[in-house]
C-alpha cells in the first residue's frame, strides 16, 4: 500500500518541473490527483493545457487516477473551481500542494510595478486563494463530523528565506508564503489540518533561468543527481500524508538532504527603564552590529 492510498490531492503548477514530479510520485503512492497548470511561460505569460494533460496521461499510464485543471490559482473564482473539481471528480479533497509560480527577476531600481504585482499575485495570492477554498471545504466537513487528517504543503524558496539580491518580488512572496503557512497552521488545527512549507533546491525551468546555475545543476554521469526535481517529492508526500507529525514548519530539501528552518526569533538587545536618546542608542547598539 502507498502512503497516500485513496487520498485526493490538488497539485498546482503540476505540468512541468517539481510539480510534475509531485503528481507522478503522489499517484505512485496511491493518491488521486488534480493536475493544475495554466501552462504559461516562466514569466507567467501565455497559457497551454498540453503539459498538464501530458502529466495526466503519464499518471493514467502508471495505473493511477488524474484529471486536468487549467484554472489560474491566483483567480478567486478559479481557485474555487479548482477545489470544487476535486470534490466533484473524486468525491473529496484531502491534500493541497501549492506549487505554482513565476519569475520576473530585476534589481529594485529597475523593477516595474507590473513585475512586482505579477510575481506577488501568482505566488502569494496563488497560495492564499486555493488554501482558503480548501479550508472552507474542510471546515464544513468537520462540522458534519468528518474529522480525518487533511494537509497543505506550500512552496517557499531560499531566495526569499536567505534574501537573494535581484529577486525582491520573488523573495518577498516566498518568505511571505512561509509565514502564511505558519499562521494558517495555527488557525486550521481545529479542523485537523496540517500546514507546512518546503524550500526546494532542484533543476527546473525557473532555476535554470538564473545565470550560472545551468552548469552547477548539470547532471553528472553515473552519479546521484542532487538537483533532480524528483528528489523533492518524497518529502512533500510525507508532509501530505496522514502520518505527518509536523505543522507550521518549513523544510529545506535538496538531493538527499532535508533541513528544518528556524523561524524569526528574538535576538540580542538593549533595555532600560527610561526613554532613549538617539546618541545613547547609537552607543548602546554598537556592540550588536554584525560583521
Amino acid at each position: 500500500m502507498g502512503s497516500l492510498d485513496g487520498r485526493v490531492a490538488i497539485i498546482t503548477g503540476a505540468g512541468r518541473g517539481i510539480g510534475r514530479e509531485h503528481a507522478l510520485y503522489f499517484a505512485s503512492e496511491g493518491a488521486k490527483v488534480v493536475v493544475n497548470d495554466l501552462g504559461g511561460a516562466n514569466d507567467g505569460s501565455g497559457a497551454d493545457l498540453t503539459p498538464a494533460q501530458q502529466v495526466v496521461e503519464e499518471v493514467r499510464a502508471l495505473g493511477g487516477e488524474a484529471v486536468v485543471n487549467g484554472d489560474n490559482v491566483a483567480d478567486w473564482e478559479g481557485a474555487q473551481r479548482l477545489v470544487n473539481q476535486a470534490v466533484e471528480t473524486f468525491g473529496d479533497l484531502d491534500i493541497l500542494v501549492n506549487n505554482a509560480g513565476i519569475l520576473r527577476d530585476r534589481v529594485l531600481v529597475n523593477m516595474t510595478e507590473d513585475e512586482w504585482d505579477a510575481v506577488i499575485t501568482v505566488h502569494l495570492k496563488g497560495h492564499f486563494a486555493p488554501s482558503r477554498w480548501a479550508a472552507a471545504y474542510w471546515r464544513e466537513q468537520h462540522k458534519a463530523g468528518i474529522t480525518k487528517p487533511r494537509n497543505i504543503v506550500h512552496t517557499s524558496s531560499t531566495s526569499g528565506l536567505f534574501s537573494n539580491p535581484g529577486q525582491a518580488n520573488y523573495g518577498a512572496a516566498k518568505t511571505g508564503i512561509a509565514t502564511f503557512s505558519q499562521i494558517i497552521a495555527k488557525e486550521l488545527v481545529r479542523y485537523n489540518v496540517k500546514s507546512n512549507t518546503i524550500a526546494p533546491g532542484a533543476r527546473t525551468r525557473l532555476t535554470l533561468a538564473t545565470p550560472g546555475l545551468d552548469d552547477i545543476m548539470k547532471p553528472r554521469e553515473h552519479a546521484f543527481d542532487p538537483w533532480d526535481p524528483a528528489n523533492i517529492s518524497p518529502l512533500v508526500a510525507y508532509l501530505a500524508s496522514e502520518q505527518c507529525a509536523f505543522t507550521g514548519e518549513t523544510f529545506l530539501v535538496q538531493g538527499g538532504t532535508v533541513t528544518m528552518v528556524e523561524s524569526w526569533q528574538r535576538g540580542a538587545g538593549v533595555e532600560r527603564d527610561s526613554k532613549w536618546t538617539v546618541n545613547e542608542l547609537a552607543d548602546a547598539l554598537a556592540p550588536l552590529t554584525r560583521p
